[in-house]
Formats: structure tokens, sequence, C-alpha cells
């Protein structure tokens, strides 16, 4: 006797409107955590907003670098270059704001400086993720 598999369902994606999460989606980008406030999570929200806007100020308080959107001189460059932009501008309201004033410094050899890079661009990659999240709840992928 050959013993029966158990049957998994998959569930159908349900059709949720794009109008019931784009505003949300559009929140989280532009302010961190605005998303989750707006979909009521507000615990989840506070501590997205706290995690980014530290992460981009201490990124900022080491002297980090913000990318620019730039051809470098081959490939890979070009690829760091443009990378890094999109996960700084991700960072929403922090970036823009930055970019308005100026407050970045120009690249510089240094570890600490380097270390304020790499805490700008995870600020944004931060948010990204807080994104995808405010999405799956919107939709109701996620509690």
């Amino acid at each position: 006797m050959a013993a029966q598999s158990p049957t998994v369902s998959v569930a159908q994606p349900s059709n949720v409107p794009v109008v019931a999460w784009i505003g949300p989606v559009a929140a989280a980008w532009l302010i961190p955590g605005a998303g989750h406030f707006l979909l009521k999570k507000t615990g989840r929200g506070a501590l997205i907003f706290v995690s980014v806007a530290m992460m981009f100020f201490f990124g900022l308080a080491m002297g980090g670098m913000m990318f620019s959107p730039e051809k470098g001189a081959d490939y890979l460059t070009s690829l760091i270059n443009y990378g890094g932009f999109a996960a700084n501008l991700a960072s929403g309201a922090f970036y823009l704001l930055n970019s308005m004033f100026g407050t970045s410094t120009p690249d510089m050899a240094g570890a600490v400086h380097d270390y304020g890079t790499k805490f700008l661009v995870t600020a944004g990659l931060l948010n990204i993720l807080a994104m995808v999240d405010t999405w799956e709840i919107a939709t109701g992928k996620k509690d």
C-alpha cells in the first residue's frame, strides 16, 4: 500500500485594488513608519521611524557620503553609484531634506566616514523593508 501524501492547497492571491495600498506605501516612503501609522500599527511605525532616523543621523554624524547617480569609469562603479543613490533616496524625507540643505560630506578616506556611508545606505534599505511590510499589511497578506 502506498501512503498518500497530504495535499497542499495554494491560496489564490486576492485582487486588492491599488488605492487600498498606494497611500500607505507612499507615506511609508516619504516618512519612515508613516504607512504603519495609517494602518493602525503604531508600535511598528514608531520602531521603524526611530530605527531609520537613528541610522540616517548616525551616518551623517560619522561624515557619511550621499551617493549621486553618476556614471563611473567601469560598470561596477556605475552600479555602486546608482545602487547607493537608490538606497539613499529610499530614506524619503531624510534624504530630501539632506539634499535640500546639503549637510552631506564629500567622499573621503577613513573608516569612520566609510561606516557613515554604510549607515546612510542601510537606513534606506531598512525603509524599503518597511515599505514592503506596509504593502503586505495593506493587502491582507500579513497582520
